[in-house]
């Protein structure tokens, strides 16, 4: 049984990474994968009210990750919808392609390790959208972002869903990731900016923040949305509930905010119902990208499976017993993770090492997970997103990008090991 799963995700990430060539949207081998594999573990299991629970408690956990994206695209939406985005498009004064890629990744890695990775892949996408005109120079702009998203998720307890997870388990503390975390972080991101100097796309010249018009209440809304976003871990502290649980408070209250500045009323489904104008929330919410939402939920649903049947967890165990040393697991374990979930290697990590609080193998999985995941499109939930907002193909971001994250991930790796 365990073969044939391996031979499905086989052939399943190969339809993904053919995806323009064999001209079929990304999410329907990504669905595909995700409901054959749990066939194959229904058919097999002896007890399917077992089974049946063990499903649920899988679609929970990727529900709450799901309803959480949902939440920030909702909030960045309205961002958008009020002209948020052109308070610091109006900020930004740059000359050359290169100088405006310095500025984003720099914005991306600081904003990531605050609001997480995730969320900031979507803020600066939208950015760029709104000063990039050239699809292609935006294609490429975005494969960096997803790059510095990783790297500022990695240094920060709270910047990516493995370096909380981390944190939850008392493997870390918020000091000690950041004290060992953040030059490699760095190293991993200076390093693809350095060979970016070198790409010829980036050395044209570019507008930017000249003629923007934006509404009175742009910098309100700009503010009060990150803001609530970074609200969230907040929250989360306060009242121990999920981190979903503060993206829906906080859109809520964001929501309340937008149809205040939208001078309208609060009852947007009757004036809906009635054919009045719709409202910036219901705006947002039409503007969610499902597509992205339903490619991530058959991706993790899938590595759910494999994690049910004990496979990511005995492929730790049999190479620790092969005799390869715990540092070179780790930096394996990061590499890994731009194929397989990082979310699972890390919960299966977590059970495997018996190290205290703040030991350096915990900050090495933080780094090698977080930042692991930018050599392949499909290796991170920043990647994911960036995949779906700009329709960046699997092979088109392995031709050009997989080796220039992989020597920034090598860099960060070294200087953490130096350290």
């Amino acid at each position: 049984m365990a073969l044939v799963i391996v031979l499905i995700f086989i052939i399943g990430y190969a339809a993904i990474s053919l995806e323009h060539a064999l001209r079929i949207d990304k999410l329907i081998p990504a669905l595909l994968m995700m409901t054959i594999t749990w066939a194959i573990i229904s058919f097999w299991s002896p007890d399917q009210h077992l089974m049946t629970e063990q499903l649920l408690h899988h679609f929970g956990k990727t529900t709450e990750i799901l309803i959480f994206l949902m939440g920030a695209m909702a909030i960045v939406e309205m961002i958008d919808y009020f002209d948020g985005f052109k308070a610091v498009q109006s900020l930004i004064r740059v000359k050359t392609a290169y100088q405006l890629l310095l500025v984003i990744s720099i914005l991306t890695f600081v904003l990531s390790a605050i609001i997480d990775n995730l969320t900031a892949t979507i803020v600066l996408i939208s950015i760029l959208r709104k000063m990039v005109a050239k699809r292609e120079l935006r294609m490429w702009m975005s494969g960096f972002v997803v790059i510095a998203a990783n790297a500022g998720g990695a240094w920060s307890p709270i910047g990516d869903v493995t370096t909380t997870m981390l944190w939850i388990a008392g493997k870390v503390s918020s000091l000690g990731i950041i004290e060992n975390i953040f030059l490699p972080s760095v190293i991993n991101l200076a390093i693809p900016l350095l060979i970016a100097s070198r790409i010829k796309i980036f050395k044209q010249t570019i507008s930017t923040g000249q003629n923007i018009h934006k509404s009175r209440v742009s910098n309100i809304i700009l503010l009060s949305g990150l803001g609530l976003i970074i609200l969230v871990p907040i929250f989360k502290t306060v009242t121990h509930l999920p981190p979903y649980m503060g993206m829906m408070f906080s859109l809520a209250i964001f929501a309340i905010i937008g149809e205040l500045l939208s001078k309208r009323q609060l009852n947007l489904s009757s004036l809906n119902e009635q054919g009045g104008h719709v409202g910036p929330t219901l705006k947002a919410l039409s503007k969610i990208e499902m597509p992205s939402i339903l490619f991530f939920l058959g991706i993790l649903m899938t590595v759910a499976g494999m994690e049910q049947l004990g496979m990511i967890e005995k492929l730790g165990e049999n190479v620790l017993a092969a005799g390869i040393s715990k540092e070179l697991y780790i930096s394996i374990l990061g590499i890994a993770s731009a194929v397989i979930d990082n979310v699972p290697l890390v919960a299966a990590s977590i059970g495997m090492f018996k190290d205290a609080m703040d030991a350096d193998a915990w900050h090495f999985i933080a780094y090698t997970a977080g930042t692991g995941g930018s050599i392949l499109i499909i290796g991170s939930a920043a990647g994911v997103v960036a995949m779906g907002m700009e329709n960046i193909g699997f092979g088109w971001y392995l031709k050009r990008f997989s080796l220039v994250a992989l020597a920034g991930y090598i860099g960060g790796v070294l200087t953490f090991l130096l350290l």
